[in-house]
């Protein structure tokens, strides 16, 4: 448990019961009715209890004593703090949330929050890697294009050193390769979040129409197709790979860590960075693979609405910055090539 986890929990539990309860109640709500994840609902109690700690401590011993002038102090001393915008934007986000659900509840007679105002959080441009610098990414372990240290197999042991593969010999040490390079591929190919890639299991591939079924944010599914270097390299890791990798821990899993059990996000990352460090690449992670995907397909001439079903947004919204990507690289080039720039 991190630092910051068992101080959540520590002020958790000096809240008084009433506050303390109706936290507990709305993470149920979260994950069994909004079937968020469990790192969502973790962020939403964070965000709480700090809420309450703040209210506790302005006299507010009882939900009903909340109100907006509670919330807008909070918020306040966020910011005085040193809070960033997309954090203020995001608590602020939580406790209105709190406050529909409450009042929808009958714990509080108002929906307090809905007049709560926030700090627009500003966006920065996605950093995105050339299609060139995509295809040497992921060819990395086909061509053994490796760091000093290898990629990281599966998640490190108490000493800091990875651990050794489950099942020893040449053809686990084999696998790896292909594991890392159907990983590359499949984040690129489909712009999937580094969890849905790892969420995968074998089932999930449709080798005959080439679409993952994926399930994003919220338990939501969608289907996603994938290109004939991303089959080829499927079909490796299924045939000699993952045969190679598998153990009692397996079950489902597409893709395996280096004890037989399904690949952590985490290692992902690792696996992500450590082939573009080696292949002189820009920092690099999965989400950086997925800004890449989202904006080669626009560039490509894909339809928005299109690339907001592939990669699973739920508001149009949030797909538009990949366009502002694209203006911007077009500006570049302008500036760069045309005498009258």
């Amino acid at each position: 448990m991190s630092r910051s986890d068992r101080s959540t929990r520590a002020m958790h539990q000096a809240l008084p019961p009433a506050l303390r309860e109706a936290v507990d109640d709305f993470a149920e709500h979260l994950s069994r009715v909004r079937n968020r994840s469990t790192h969502t609902v973790r962020a939403y109690v964070t965000d709480l209890v700090s809420l309450f700690d703040h209210a506790v401590r302005m006299g507010c011993v009882d939900l009903t004593e909340l109100d907006l002038s509670v919330l807008r102090s909070w918020l306040a001393r966020q910011r005085t703090t040193g809070a960033a915008r997309t954090s203020l934007a995001r608590r602020a986000a939580s406790a209105r949330a709190f406050s529909a659900w409450a009042h929808r509840a009958g714990l509080l007679s108002a929906d307090v929050g809905a007049a709560l105002a926030s700090p627009r959080a500003h966006r920065e441009l996605p950093s995105v890697l050339r299609a060139d610098q995509a295809a040497a990414l992921i060819d990395g372990p086909t061509r053994r294009v490796t760091p000093t240290d290898p990629p990281p197999t599966d998640l490190p042991n108490t000493q800091g050193a990875p651990t050794k593969p489950a099942r020893e010999g040449p053809a686990a040490e084999a696998a790896v390769p292909l594991r890392d390079r159907v990983l590359l591929e499949l984040l690129y190919a489909t712009g999937v979040r580094v969890s849905e890639a790892c969420g995968l299991d074998v089932a999930d591939v449709d080798h005959g129409r080439r679409v993952i079924r994926v399930f994003g944010k919220g338990g939501r599914e969608r289907s996603v197709p994938y290109g004939v270097p991303a089959q080829r390299a499927l079909d490796d890791w299924l045939r000699q790979g993952r045969p190679a990798m598998v153990s009692a821990r397996s079950g489902d899993a597409l893709l395996l860590g280096a004890r037989g059990g399904r690949l952590n996000p985490t290692t992902a990352r690792q696996i992500v960075g450590a082939y573009a460090e080696a292949a002189g690449l820009p920092r690099t992670s999965p989400h950086g693979l997925r800004h890449s995907a989202a904006t080669h397909l626009l560039e490509g001439g894909a339809d928005l609405r299109a690339v907001q079903e592939l990669l699973g947004h739920s508001s149009l919204a949030s797909t538009q910055i990949y366009t502002h990507v694209s203006v911007e690289r077009l500006r570049a080039a302008y500036r760069q090539a045309h005498p009258r720039a």
